[in-house]
């Protein structure tokens, strides 16, 4: 690559790429992809839940002498603990135990730039673990947040005020949680001029109550601009989101 380089073959914007696409880190229990955030705008996100201790340990300590920041999801916060007692210095420690997310910072690490708003309205007071989740790493990503908590379509009037004020407040992006039928996404499609994400959330009951029924309505979806993420994935719809602001803001259309 560098001989390519000096001789003219490729350009220096080529060779970073290359590079960029190169920077991983092994270490005992994981590969890691530092370059991911250079290369893609977002930086690799830990998930704990499969991961014992010691390697959860590990994995934490690469990503901070590396980057100086780390988001972990589906932490428990009794796994908290151990974890920040077993990293050196004092890093800045922001966890939700709702949303059941950290976001640990070494000392004197920057702050993510400014990417855009982003509106999360659930439909009911069971999807807001999922929403937290998404929030805190869009949060972490830059973007500013702006939360509605249960105002789903079994009150339909609670709707049009989250909707009027997420405009309002020139949000990029609408992210849609809902259980049960999962309809508050569409309805949510049908009346706002951004993209909607839609989270089918795994809270019901009976046949379908699992994600599944929502998931299958927000799919079938007949209003246009409406996307649909997996059951309980919070993670995408917010690393999703966060990337549109980042476009956005890139071309100078997103909101400040």
């Amino acid at each position: 690559m560098l001989s390519e380089l000096s001789s003219g073959k490729i350009s220096v914007d080529e060779a970073e790429q290359k590079i960029r696409l190169l920077a991983i880190k092994e270490i005992e229990v994981a590969c890691l992809d530092l370059s991911r955030e250079a290369r893609k705008g977002v930086p690799e996100i830990i998930l704990a839940d499969g991961k014992d201790g010691a390697s959860l340990k590990k994995i934490v300590k690469s990503f901070l002498e590396e980057s100086g920041r780390v988001i972990i999801t589906r932490l428990d916060e009794e796994r908290l603990g151990p974890l920040v007692s077993s990293l050196e210095g004092k890093p800045e420690v922001k966890y939700s135990p709702v949303g059941r997310v950290a976001v640990i910072r070494s000392s004197g690490t920057a702050n993510p730039e400014k990417r855009g708003a982003v509106s999360l309205i659930t439909a009911g007071t069971a999807d807001i673990r999922v929403a937290e989740e998404a929030k805190f790493v869009l949060e972490a990503l830059g973007c500013t947040v702006y939360s509605y908590y249960d105002v789903g379509i079994a009150g339909i009037q609670r709707v049009f005020p989250a909707v009027r004020d997420s405009l309002d407040k020139n949000v990029d992006v609408i992210i849609v949680f809902a259980g049960m039928e999962g309809a508050l996404a569409s309805v949510i499609s049908s009346l706002a001029p951004v993209p909607v994400i839609g989270v089918p959330t795994s809270s019901g009951y009976g046949f379908g109550g699992r994600g599944e029924a929502a998931l299958a309505a927000m799919l079938q979806s007949c209003t246009p601009g409406l996307v649909v993420v997996n059951i309980d994935n919070g993670v995408g719809a917010a690393v999703t989101a966060a990337l549109i602001c980042r476009v956005g803001r890139k071309s100078g259309k997103g909101s400040e």
